[in-house]
This record gives C-alpha cells, structure tokens and sequence, in this order.
C-alpha cells in the first residue's frame, strides 16, 4: 500500500521542522512537502498532489480558510487544521469545519515545539483518519431530511437551501421547560460538526432533549454551540454539571471534560466532571453511553456517527444489551467510518441509517409509546 502523502502550509518554521522530524521513519506515512504560505503551496500541490493537508490558518499572502474554499471547491483534499485555538481562533476553525476541513488539532502560542512533540500519537492518528476519509465541500444546497415537528409527519431526503438563523429559531417557539422521559444520546468525532449541524438543525423546538458527546479540544465547544444554537429551533449550549435534560435542548459535551448522564427523582440530568481520558478522547462517547445504560435502561435511543477509532462502540453495545434502541451512521454518508463501523462489529446496532434519516429516527422514536 502506497503510503500517506502529506503536504504541510504553516507559517511557522518551527512547525514545519517539528513535523518533519515527528514524521520521519514512518513506513505509512510521507510527507512531500511544506510551504510557509498557500500562495507557495498551490503550485507545489498542483506537481504532486496531496492525499492530506496539514493547514495553518493566520498566514501572510492568504489565510487558510480562503485556500481551504479553493482546494474544496475544485479538488477537494481531506485537510486538517492545526491552529491555536484561542477565541478568535475557535471561531474561524469552526469556519474551517464548516467549509470541508475533516478535523481540528490545537497548538499553543507557547512551547508549540514541545507541544507537537508530546501530541505525536494524536497526530499521526489524525492524519491516518484523514486519509480514509471523504471531505465534501459545503454549499448552499444542503441535504437536509423534510422533517416536520410532530413525529407522524412524512420525512424524505431533499436538497434544499440551509435555513438562516432567523428563519431557524423562529419556525417554531422555543420550548425548554418539560423534563424528558426518554433521553437521546449521540456521540461523534471526525466529520461530527457537520452532521451533528444537519441532524440538529432538521430537529423542531419541541425535540427530546439530546445530549451530545463530540470530540473537540478544549474551548471549542462553547463556541461550536453557540454557532448551533443560532442555526437550530432547538436550544443548543455547551453543558453545565447539574443541567437537566429538557424538550428542545441539545446539551454538547464540554472539551476536555467527560459528560454523564443521570437521573433523580424521575428525572434525567448530565455530570460534568474531569477525570482520565477514555479511549485516548475527552470527552468520550463511552462514557455517555455507559451512564445512559445505567440510568436510562430500555427507554434511551443512542446513536453513533462518522469518527475514527472506536470510542462510544463498546458503551453502545451495553446500550443494546439493556434493551435501549440504537442507530449507527451508514458509511456512505460518514466522512470517517470508524465510530459506527466498531459500534456494528459488536453486533450493537440496531439500525445503520444514511445521515438524513437519523431526525426523523429521532421523531419516530420520541413518538412511540
């Protein structure tokens, strides 16, 4: 099998070096190039094209973001960005997500060299995953499911325009203050911001309260949220140890923290707590999956989407076996099947539906008796 061709945009020197040396020696991996700037890199990508690209954002001449909407509006190449992630920095990787980009790594502004050395494995990981996945360019036409606010409504899959925020949170009142009997738990990783984005944003304001686990580093989220909640008619906000889960809330996992699910006195609430990663991710998915077995039983629908590895497979499989419905993402549509391909080797899967069908699914399941 050839071997991962790897280009590298970066400003920084260090960067450059760091992950020249971090990359030596690997049998699978090569990397063919870097370039301090995407003016430099075009004509080198066009000579020997990339299978992935390692992209700055902040650089002189263009910003990456204007180079990502190039390389996936004409040739789309699975591209990772690796940027410091303070808030101006969250807003515009989350930018970079929406355009195509296929995952996110942090750097610090301080001891980056240091920083992509002790991050090696992650790194290495990443770009694995991205090779084996399929970027699709976002455009205005979005597929979105048909999907209407009570559950008995007619769902087919459509192209059709992504509805503005206004027209979004204002299809429908807000609804935040019935507690759910029946909760909803998804978990996601690489390509989950978009589909998390289609799902959501195809949910009326009087969905069962969701909570979500999707890997992204630290002081991403609150952010990822609050961009969601202003395309969804649902609530959208990063969780709050102590929050209860409510009709028409979606509660997202903090970065860097796991999420639990729990109930007391006929309700459902979420922990937030710290704590050891799992599976190499916090959060994880199986952390969520496993505490909504414990305290959901039967009465949990659980679902799992695009991601690499393996977090949520097993925590889905104890779902399963309690009796809780569950669904994986098909391939077709994953950007990465990893996630819902390990959940479906376990045998812990109920249903393997196309990303367009997963709001419906959710409607129909709150709908049953």
């Amino acid at each position: 099998m050839a071997a991962i061709k790897v280009y590298v945009v970066d400003d920084s020197a260090v960067v450059r070096q760091t992950v020249a040396h971090l990359l030596a020696g690997l049998s699978d991996i090569e990397l063919i190039g870097a370039a301090p700037n995407p003016l430099i890199a075009i004509d080198a990508m066009k000579k020997n094209r990339p299978d992935v690209l390692l992209l700055d954002i902040e650089m002189p001449g263009m910003d990456g973001l204007t180079f990502l909407r190039q390389v996936m509006s004409s040739d789309p190449i699975p591209t990772v960005i690796c940027s410091t992630l303070g808030t101006e920095g969250s807003r515009v990787a989350l930018d970079a997500l929406a355009i195509g980009a296929v995952a996110v790594l942090a750097k610090p502004r301080l001891g980056l060299k240091q920083h992509l050395e002790d991050s090696r494995q992650e790194l290495i990981q990443t770009l694995r995953a991205a090779a084996r996945s399929r970027p699709r360019a976002r455009t205005t036409a979005t597929a979105q499911a048909n999907v209407g606010s009570s559950a008995g409504t007619t769902a087919t899959a459509t192209t059709t325009s992504r509805p503005s925020p206004v027209s979004a949170a204002a299809g429908a009142p807000r609804v935040h203050a019935l507690a759910v009997n029946k909760p909803v738990v998804i978990g996601s990783s690489t390509g989950g911001t978009q589909a998390l984005e289609l799902v959501l944003s195809c949910l009326p304001a009087d969905a069962p309260g969701i909570a979500i686990t999707q890997h992204m580093p630290e002081k991403f989220t609150a952010m990822y949220a609050a961009r969601l909640d202003g395309l969804c008619a649902m609530n959208v906000r990063e969780a709050r140890d102590g929050d209860r889960l409510e009709r028409g809330v979606a509660l997202i996992a903090p970065g860097g923290r796991h999420m639990q699910l729990r109930k007391a006195a006929g309700q459902y609430f979420v922990t937030v707590l710290d704590g050891p990663p799992v599976n190499r991710h916090k959060p994880s998915v199986d952390v969520l999956f496993r505490s909504t077995a414990d305290c959901a039983g039967a009465n949990a629908l659980a679902i799992i989407m695009t991601g690499m590895g393996d977090d949520g497979a097993r925590g889905m499989k104890t779902m399963h076996d309690t009796g809780a419905r569950t669904i994986a993402q098909n391939e077709e549509t994953c950007v990465v099947f990893g996630m819902p391909k390990e959940a479906i080797k376990l045998q812990a899967v109920d249903d393997i539906l196309p990303l367009e069908a997963i709001a419906r699914a959710i409607l129909q399941f709150d709908a049953r008796a």
